[in-house]
């Protein structure tokens, strides 16, 4: 098992790592909209979902992977009547179709409108 953290995302705010890979799949730690080196968040879903699928990508390559290997992600938003908007970013981010879940949260961390988790195989 190995742990995975990179600067080119944010850092996790609690008692948790950004990834873990192991038995050939890395596991995310769900991913907010904060950009990692001004730790501003867009103020709308679309610049959410993009800066969101941004983070995730760059703890996926931290491990080996990228989003052209990702099998599952975990979709969280805030506002299901967002799902439009975020469904259009998310395409444009992964033409493989992983599995998906995309379920309404009631509150996110931050007051974020979005958090994407996802498993993907590593090199």
């Amino acid at each position: 098992m190995r742990t995975i953290e990179t600067t080119l995302a944010p850092a996790a705010i609690g008692p948790y790592t950004q990834a873990i890979v192991t038995g050939g799949l890395v596991f995310t730690s769900g991913q907010l909209p904060i950009d990692p080196v001004t730790g501003a968040i867009p103020s709308d879903i679309e610049g959410q979902a993009a800066r969101s699928i941004a983070n995730l990508e760059a703890v996926l390559e931290a491990a080996g992977s990228g989003l052209d290997r990702v099998v599952k992600t975990t979709c969280f938003l805030k506002n299901m009547g967002d799902f439009a908007v975020f469904n259009a970013v998310y395409a444009r981010s992964f033409p493989g179709k992983p599995a998906r879940s995309c379920v309404e949260a009631a509150a996110l961390p931050k007051g974020v409108l979005v958090e994407i988790e996802a498993v993907a195989e590593v090199n």
